[in-house]
């Protein structure tokens, strides 16, 4: 017998020669040893040797290096036996089971899924420098989240049938608190005012929901370029940051900022002109530049004049119109002059409109919104109007477009309109306490986009003591091509306030109502309907004394015929989450001729959304109604107006303002007014979030036969609206600000529903 034991590790990787000479010779067959996971095939297939060829010392060498480069073995051993060659390999152990002691600032699939893309994970080969990348990887995560103090400590476990368990045992330590920023060469402002801009701070009495006193390399940068971005637009064109240093305390628990900036001269701008191909006529052009000689330089008015030329030239068809603002120093007067160069390019048009992530909404429900055709020439102003009608639907929970230029082509763009869709069905219920009522629920069902095609189906039910009431309600928005709308109402309203001891006396209204809306514009919609009721009353000995004399001349049944007509314009940026805009609605209901009541009901709604900066926005309110009788006939008391509330004025019960039975129950009144104010801003740590939002507001209203002064009712307080994963989620905690005796109190409001 004669046989070559050649081993990687030894002769052939040091480069020495081999210690047994081998003989060529013509292999008669292969035989491989040792394995236990792999399969024979899995071998040959890398074996560059085959069954009748010749194996010499090269062939040999390069046999080895194959298989070791599999991965797969740790050692290798070739011999030879009356010319059948004897492949007998020891396979490296596979990785059994991962596991995690002592984390708790991850969770343990979070970080197998890190460990899996350095190529540690079960199932695979296991390789002791993959865990050394791995264990760099863990304490890279850990100084991510400012814990520079964890240690990993890692133990490998051999375990039947060739394989290992590897356990990570983590010690996390404390987190590093960021423990003071400096900013050297602040002259201008103060440091606290400069350090307000940035999103790093010391820890403070949020931070440790919001975590920004970790440090975080992306969130510096983030405030230094915050930083840079103040001063420019302050006039300092020459300020430039010097240096940046980090340093962390050799415990390290605490973490030290200091930056080192060079302010510069505060410029004015001397002149500004226009240069290029304007297209448009110069004045014009000049009205939308805010920026205007005289002006303290500013980064961001340049910018938004830039932007403004760029955006009217793309409501002409020039989608890639370029402006750039060319500054000329004169840094002896501390004055900048800039030039706005114009270069229109091509005009183009819109080749396809592309809509992509609808799995459920119909296209046709998305296309019928845009207003940028297929064919026509490109608009950025009805681009931006197309996806704004799109966040108004409600049915998305981000609407993003892009206007990329077709391949080959220099005239020619399409539209792609990516959606995300949320939760269009809602089941939503609410509850408050009342000290007569107790426990008061009331819930609906509704979905704004049945089965995908944008039409509207609700139910509402209340179901207090007091009110019980039952509605159905369907809308078909588009009705017509032309975006005529159609819906109907069909409800049941029972009122029984007998069931708290107050005056006996009860409705009963059964309802039905079929209306239209016709667009006239963009934004605005002229809204009409007609309907029956039939209303069965009930009153008593003690019922309040106009309730008697009413069923006394009009008697216990009365059938009404109902007509509606409206006005709403509505411009808000988004339905769930506006920012900027308003909302108006004027309504007219009245007792038409042939019903046996006659009476109207009108009123008014102003909202108001405005921007005061990036993240706070400040909202105003106004409602106002009044009602009254036709033919000097009384308004019915069941069509009273009502106040209070969650919706209304929050911190009195619902429905509660306003004159008062003998018993001190509501009896609601012809006159109502509500005023709201609101300024709404993120939750501290989720600036971005849409999802969540913070406000403070001051709510007055009034409910009254006559208008008065002395009627109204205020409160102020704080609310939150979070668009939980199951289901919207408002509450609001108020303190009333000069309620009276009888008012019924109710500090603590919420609404909460369910998405599906």
């Amino acid at each position: 017998m004669r046989f070559l034991r050649l081993l990687l590790l030894g002769a052939l990787l040091m480069g020495s020669s081999l210690v047994h000479a081998l003989e060529p010779f013509v292999v008669k067959d292969i035989r491989v040893e040792g394995i236990q996971r792999t399969e024979a095939g899995t071998v040959f297939s890398y074996l560059p040797i085959k069954v009748g060829e010749t194996l010499t010392e090269e062939k040999a060498a390069a046999a080895i290096r194959a298989l070791y480069a599999t991965g797969f073995f740790r050692d290798v051993v070739l011999e030879v036996d009356n010319g059948v060659l004897i492949v007998t390999v020891q396979e490296r152990p596979s990785i059994a089971q991962v596991d995690f002691t002592g984390v708790r600032e991850f969770e343990p699939d979070q970080l197998k899924t890190g460990l899996k893309q350095v190529g540690l994970t079960e199932g695979r080969i296991f390789d002791r420098s993959l865990l050394e990348r791995a264990e760099q990887e863990l304490k890279r995560q850990y100084v991510s989240r400012g814990k520079y103090a964890a240690t990993v400590t890692t133990t490998v476990t051999p375990l039947e049938r060739n394989r290992v368990a590897i356990n990570f045992a983590v010690d996390e330590g404390d987190v590093a608190k960021i423990r003071q920023i400096s900013i050297i060469g602040a002259k201008a402002f103060s440091e606290k005012e400069l350090l307000s801009q940035f999103v790093l701070r010391t820890p403070g009495l949020m931070t440790w929901f919001s975590k920004h006193d970790q440090y975080s390399r992306q969130k510096l940068q983030a405030d230094l370029e915050a930083l840079r971005s103040f001063y420019l637009n302050r006039g300092f064109l020459d300020f430039n940051i010097d240096s940046t240093q980090v340093s962390i305390t050799p415990d390290k628990k605490d973490v030290y900022i200091t930056i080192g900036i060079t302010e510069g001269e505060k410029f004015t701008v001397s002149d500004v002109r226009l240069a290029g191909e304007l297209l448009l006529p110069e004045a014009e052009l000049r009205k939308l530049i805010t920026i205007k000689p005289g002006d303290i330089f500013s980064r961001e008015e340049l910018t938004a004049s830039s932007k403004a030329i760029s955006d009217r030239l793309g409501n002409e068809g020039y989608a890639f119109a370029n402006v750039n603002a060319a500054p000329e120093v004169d840094r002896a007067k501390r004055q900048v002059a800039f030039t706005f160069y114009v270069d229109p390019g091509r005009r183009v048009y819109v080749r396809r409109i592309n809509i992509m992530g609808n799995t459920k909404t119909r296209d046709e429900v998305i296309r019928r919104e845009m207003r940028q055709l297929e064919g026509a020439w490109y608009s950025a102003e009805k681009v931006a109007e197309s996806r704004s009608r799109l966040d108004r639907l409600g049915y998305f929970n981000d609407v993003a477009v892009e206007t990329p230029s077709v391949a080959g082509t220099t005239d020619q763009i399409d539209v792609n309109v990516t959606i995300n869709e949320k939760p269009t069905g809602n089941l939503l219920v609410g509850a408050g306490f009342s000290s007569n009522e107790g426990l008061v629920l009331s819930g609906g069902v509704t979905q704004t986009n049945v089965f995908g095609s944008g039409n509207h189906l609700g139910l509402q039910i209340n179901t207090s003591k007091v009110n019980t009431i039952y509605s159905l309600s369907v809308t078909e928005p588009y009705f017509t091509v032309d975006g005529v709308s159609r819906g109907f109402d069909i409800y049941k309203r029972d009122i029984d306030p007998t069931k708290i001891n107050s005056g006996r006396w009860r409705t009963s209204t059964l309802g039905a109502q079929l209306r239209f809306g016709v667009p006239i514009t963009d934004v605005d919609t002229i809204n009409y309907g007609i309907g029956v009721e039939r209303t069965e009353l009930n009153v008593f000995s003690d019922s309040p004394q106009r309730f008697i004399d009413f069923v006394d001349i009009y008697g216990e049944t009365n059938s009404t015929l109902l007509g509606t007509i409206g006005w709403s314009r509505d411009n808000r940026d988004s339905l769930i989450y506006p920012t900027k805009g308003r909302m108006q609605r004027l309504s007219l209901e009245s007792g038409l001729p042939g019903g046996s009541l006659r009476y109207y009901k009108a009123s008014y709604q102003h909202q108001w959304y405005w921007p005061l900066t990036r993240y706070y926005t400040l909202m105003l309110n106004g409602e106002i109604g009044v009602g009254d009788g036709i033919d000097r006939r009384p308004l019915p008391f069941f069509k009273n107006f009502f106040a209070g509330g969650v919706s209304s004025v929050r911190g009195y019960e619902a429905n509660s303002l306003g004159p008062k039975d003998s018993n001190g129950d509501p009896i609601g009144g012809s006159k109502r007014t509500v005023l709201n104010a609101e300024l709404m801003f993120p939750f501290p740590g989720l600036e971005n979030d849409r999802s969540v939002r913070l406000s403070a507001f001051t709510d007055a209203g009034m409910i009254a036969d006559k208008f008065s002064t002395e009627e109204f009712r205020g409160s102020v307080g704080v609310a939150v609206l979070w668009v939980s994963p199951l289901g919207p989620l408002k509450i609001s905690v108020a303190q009333p600000l000069n309620d009276k005796s009888g008012d019924k109190i109710q500090r603590f409001q919420f609404t909460f529903g369910a998405s599906f």
